[in-house]
């Protein structure tokens, strides 16, 4: 009987191990990386001044179907006159690829501080609305939002 050539076979076990170790790689990568990540986001916003909560109104449905498409309001209690209105809205993610969502400049002559606009986002999360009054006051609003089906988590936004 000739002698048996598993080199073949051999190969073709480390390439199907190899692809296997690919694919399980790229699935059960995290899709976040750390929850402190958030607070690090929201001090670099803020510059490490004191956030309190109060005056911003962050409307997003708590329980939302399709992760894709997330419908935000953002409103901050402000007269937007010359010597007291809203400089800033900012929104942040906590697990999204991306902590920072969208920053929004205004000043006075913008009549009210009201932002709206869709998001995309990965899993069920925490939401955060900050504003950035005239005074150099920092304001905000939380909201825990769960995904029943999240969006693409690859970062591609």
């Amino acid at each position: 009987m000739p002698p048996v050539d598993n080199s073949s076979s051999l190969n073709r076990r480390h390439i199907l191990a190899g692809a296997a170790g690919v694919v399980a790689s790229v699935v059960l990568r995290p899709a976040h990386a750390a929850a402190g990540d958030l607070a690090v986001a929201i001090a670099a916003y803020t510059k490490g001044a004191p956030v309190r909560a109060g005056k911003v109104k962050l409307d997003v449905a708590e329980l939302v179907d399709n992760g894709n498409v997330v419908p935000i309001t953002v409103t901050v209690d402000s007269p937007m006159t010359a010597a007291d209105h809203v400089k800033s809205i900012a929104v942040f993610n906590e697990k999204n690829p991306q902590r920072d969502v969208a920053r929004f400049t205004l000043g006075p002559r913008a009549g009210k501080a009201d932002v709206t606009m869709r998001i995309r986002l990965a899993t069920s999360q925490q939401l955060v609305a900050i504003a950035q009054m005239s005074d150099g006051s920092y304001w905000s609003h939380t909201v825990d939002v769960i995904v029943t089906l999240a969006a693409c988590i690859e970062g591609d936004y």
